[in-house]
C-alpha cells in the first residue's frame, strides 16, 4: 500500500513531511535512480504552478535529481498537461510538476509522468516510494537546499500552445465574447497567449498570481464565479480552470454551470456523429450523475464507471478502447489527443463543438437532466476503512436501503486531501440531504478533526 502517493501524486502542506526539503530531495534521488537506463543519463523536465512554495520545492527536487545522476530542464510556470506533452514529445525520461492543483496555496505537491506522457502506474509509484524511504534512512544531511531551480526554457510554453491550436485548426471565435478565469494559477502563464489568436473578444480574469491567491474565490472549484462573470459581461461562454489547468468547467450564456458530465455528453455525441466514438462507449466515474448515464443511453451510448481519479479513468479507457472519458469535476480525456486531463485542450475542443454546431452552448446541453446530488466533505484526522466503523457503516446501509433503485450512495476518501467525501444522488432531494448529513455526522464523530 502506498504511503506517499495518492490518486494524483504526493500532496501535503508545503514545508511539512512529505513536502519538507529532506523528503523532496529524496524523491528526486529516488526518481532519478528509477528512471535511469543502463549506460544513459536520465533527462527530466520540470514545471510548476504559482504557489509561493513552488520555487523552493522545484530547487529541492532538482538537487535530488542531479544528485541521482539526472539532467534537469525547467519549463517554469506551466500547466500540468503541458509537462506531460513536453515529456513525450521531447523524449524526456520523466516529467515532474510541482503543484497541488485545486488545493489552497498552503499545500503543494509532486506529480510525475513517465516517458510516454502518462501518469505512473500505482506499482511504479510504490517502487519509487520504497527507494524514497531507503534514501531517508541512509541520508539525513539534506534539510537545506543548496541548488537553485534550473533556468526556464521559454520556448517550451510556446510549443505547447502551438500543439493545442493544432488540435482545432478550424476554430474561430469571431463574433463571440468569452470570459476565461485562470484561477491565478498555471493557466495565467498560458491562456492569454493561447486565446489571443482565435478572434472574438476574450476577457481574462484572475490571471495575476501573487503566490497565495491561487484558487482563492475563483477557478474550477468555484464555477459559479465564472458564471457570474458571464452574466456581468454578457458573454457567450465562460471557461474556468483549476490551479494547474488539468481540468476545466464552463458556464453558458445564461449563467448556468456546465460541468464535466455535460462536457462528456456533448463530446460523446459529437464524436458519435463523426464516427469517432469507439464502441459507442464513454468512461466516467462513480461521481458522475445518473442523468448523464440516462442522456447517453438515449443517444445509444454506453457509460462505464471507473474509480475516482483521471488515471483510473484512463486505465479503463485503455482496457476498453474508449475514445472519451472523464470526471464530473472537469478532467476530460480524449484518446489520441492527450495523455492526461487538459483543461485548455478541453476548452478548445468544446468551443470547436459549439462553433461547428452553429448553435449555443446552452442549447447543446439543454437535455441533460440531472438527479439532485449533494457532496459533503468531512475533514478527517486519519483514513480508517469506513466499512469497519460500525456507526458509519450503519448509516450507509440505512441510506442504501432507503434509496434502493432511486438513488446512489458513494462514500470515499479524497486521494489528495484529508477529507472523506459523502456523495448521495436521489430523486427525492430532502431524503438525499437527510441521509448525507447523517453519514457525514457519523464520520465526523468518529474521525473528525
Amino acid at each position: 500500500m502506498r504511503k506517499l502517493f495518492g490518486t494524483d501524486g504526493i500532496r501535503a502542506v508545503a514545508g511539512q513531511a512529505p513536502l519538507d526539503p529532506r523528503t523532496v530531495h529524496a524523491v528526486g534521488v529516488a526518481l532519478a535512480h528509477h528512471i535511469a537506463a543502463p549506460g544513459t543519463q536520465p533527462k527530466v523536465i520540470l514545471g510548476m504552478d504559482t504557489r509561493e512554495s513552488s520555487e523552493w520545492i522545484a530547487a529541492a527536487i532538482t538537487e535530488g535529481l542531479r544528485n541521482g545522476g539526472a539532467v534537469v530542464e525547467s519549463a517554469g510556470v506551466i500547466t500540468t498537461p503541458a509537462i506531460a506533452f513536453l515529456t513525450r514529445s521531447h523524449g524526456f525520461s520523466a516529467g515532474v510538476v510541482i503543484s497541488a492543483s485545486h488545493n489552497p496555496w498552503q499545500d503543494n505537491g509532486i506529480k510525475v509522468f513517465g516517458p510516454d506522457g502518462y501518469k505512473l502506474p500505482d506499482a511504479t509509484e510504490l517502487a519509487i516510494e520504497e527507494e524514497i524511504f531507503r534514501q531517508l534512512e541512509s541520508n539525513s544531511n539534506h534539510s537545506s537546499i543548496h541548488t537553485a531551480a534550473p533556468a526556464v526554457e521559454e520556448a517550451d510554453r510556446a510549443e505547447y500552445v502551438r500543439s493545442l491550436l493544432a488540435a482545432v485548426p478550424g476554430l474561430s471565435l469571431d463574433g463571440k465574447r468569452l470570459v476565461v478565469d485562470c484561477a491565478n494559477g498555471a493557466a495565467s502563464a498560458v491562456a492569454p497567449q493561447l486565446f489571443a489568436g482565435l478572434g472574438g473578444e476574450v476577457r481574462i480574469r484572475n490571471a495575476s498570481p501573487d503566490g497565495r491567491n491561487i484558487n482563492v474565490e475563483c477557478g474550477a472549484t468555484k464555477p459559479e464565479v465564472v458564471a457570474k462573470y458571464v452574466l456581468e459581461d454578457k458573454a457567450d461562454i465562460g471557461i474556468t480552470f483549476d490551479g494547474d489547468a488539468d481540468r476545466a468547467m464552463f458556464a453558458d450564456e445564461n449563467g448556468r454551470v456546465i460541468n464535466g458530465d455535460a462536457v462528456m455528453l456533448l463530446a460523446a455525441r459529437d464524436l458519435q456523429a463523426r464516427g469517432l466514438l469507439h464502441d459507442n462507449t464513454v468512461v466516467a466515474t462513480t461521481m458522475s450523475n445518473m442523468g448523464l448515464e440516462a442522456a447517453l443511453k438515449r443517444s445509444g451510448i454506453r457509460m462505464l464507471r471507473a474509480p475516482v481519479g483521471d488515471k483510473y479513468v484512463l486505465e479503463q479507457m485503455k482496457g476498453t478502447g474508449a475514445s472519451l472519458g472523464g470526471e464530473q469535476s472537469g478532467h476530460i480525456l480524449f484518446t489520441g489527443k492527450s495523455t492526461t486531463g487538459d483543461g485548455l485542450l478541453t476548452a478548445l475542443l468544446l468551443l470547436d463543438i459549439v462553433h461547428r454546431s452553429g448553435t449555443s452552448l446552452a442549447k447543446l446541453a439543454e437535455d441533460l437532466k440531472t438527479f439532485p446530488q449533494v457532496i459533503v466533505n468531512v475533514k478527517v484526522r486519519e483514513k480508517k476503512p469506513l466499512e469497519g466503523i460500525p456507526s458509519v457503516a450503519e448509516k450507509i446501509r440505512e441510506a442504501e436501503n432507503a434509496l434502493a433503485d432511486t438513488g446512489r450512495v458513494v462514500i470515499r476518501y479524497s486521494g489528495t486531501e484529508a477529507l472523506a467525501r459523502v456523495m448521495i444522488e436521489a430523486e427525492d432531494e430532502s431524503s438525499m440531504k437527510l441521509h448525507a448529513s447523517a453519514i457525514a455526522d457519523a464520520i465526523r464523530a468518529e474521525l473528525g478533526v
